[in-house]
């Protein structure tokens, strides 16, 4: 199995993502940020199986749930932690009792109080790589790094990294001797060369969420609308795939036009999908969620199959420039 370098640890080529097994929670007006309600009992089986299929990187962040995420990925890899390598995020404040993200807080001293919580949650004593979540201006976020290294001394963090779509907020830490990655959006639907660009001079490890966009690539039907407290019946302007629950039409028109070559050789719409970001670099390690055993081995699946050619890599761009 083809695997990738986060800082110090090789990884599954493939990682997991885990905003949908938090389960509902929502911000301070009620819009939902989550992705409905959710089994944690079957959660918790689709981490274990994904596991058995050879993944080992797990990426999840506090606000999911409002720290239910963290604490089903514990119970889920108790006893095999040396196994695995997990990742989180800070800077949203949230209320654990009732569901709702209340805040930002992106100072140092809550930084500190953060992972602490964080390992509670993990049921851990260190995190191998800790992300900042929301969007400080670069000036501010350095103060953020330098307690991110003293993290990384202390041993409570092997690697730190920036979660960010912005090319200046990724490139701010770059050259810091903890930073070991950026995670960003990257799918067939939205290239991110500047990005990857950065994570190739820089030798940082390319963490990919949105690779399925929200479902969209994972065979999401445009006649059977989220309901709920799931993100995608609020659609908030960053989430430009959904409208009211289901897919855009402008959207599904493009998947549509797309089905023949990411399906090619036997894989599955989302394998594909999965496949095209391998394809990109060698340094993307791709986080689709996941919400039952199912889709587990659905995206599992897709290292069995491997990467795009470069030449279907090509015709995708084609296609979408037509």
């Amino acid at each position: 199995m083809e695997q990738r370098v986060i800082g110090d640890r090789r990884v599954s080529a493939l990682g997991f993502g885990c905003w949908a097994i938090g389960g509902p929670f929502s911000d301070t007006e009620g819009n939902p940020l989550g992705w409905g309600e959710v089994d944690d009992d079957e959660s918790i089986a689709a981490i274990r199986r994904a596991m058995d299929l050879g993944v080992t990187f797990f990426d999840t962040a506090d606000v999911y749930g409002a720290g239910h995420s963290e604490r089903v990925l514990g119970r889920a890899v108790a006893g095999h932690r040396d196994e695995v390598v997990i990742a989180s995020k800070w800077g949203n404040v949230f209320d654990e009792r009732t569901k709702v993200k209340t805040s930002v807080d992106v100072t140092p001293e809550y930084m500190r109080t953060a992972i602490r919580a964080t390992l509670t949650r993990l049921g851990t004593d260190y995190l191998d790589l800790y992300q900042l979540h929301p969007a400080p201006p670069v000036e501010q976020a350095e103060a953020l790094a330098d307690t991110a290294e003293e993290l990384v001394e202390e041993g409570l963090i092997r690697g730190y990294a920036w979660s960010t779509d912005n090319p200046e907020h990724a490139a701010a830490w770059a050259d810091r001797p903890g930073c070991v990655a950026v995670q960003h959006e990257l799918s067939v639907l939205h290239d991110s060369p500047e990005i990857l660009d950065i994570c190739d001079r820089h030798g940082l490890a390319s963490i990919n969420r949105t690779v399925l966009a929200m479902g969209l690539l994972g065979g999401r039907s445009t006649s059977r609308p989220a309901t709920g407290a799931d993100i995608r019946t609020a659609a908030p302007e960053w989430l430009r795939f959904f409208e009211k629950g289901v897919p855009t039409p402008e959207w599904s028109r493009r998947v549509e036009s797309l089905r023949e070559i990411l399906t090619s050789g036997g894989r599955t719409l989302a394998q594909g999908a999965i496949a095209w970001v391998w394809a990109r670099s060698e340094r993307t390690v791709p986080i689709p969620g996941f919400r039952n055993v199912t889709q587990a081995e659905d995206n599992a699946g897709a290292l069995a199959h491997g990467p795009l050619t470069q030449e279907q890599l090509k015709e995708c761009a084609a296609v979408l420039s037509d």
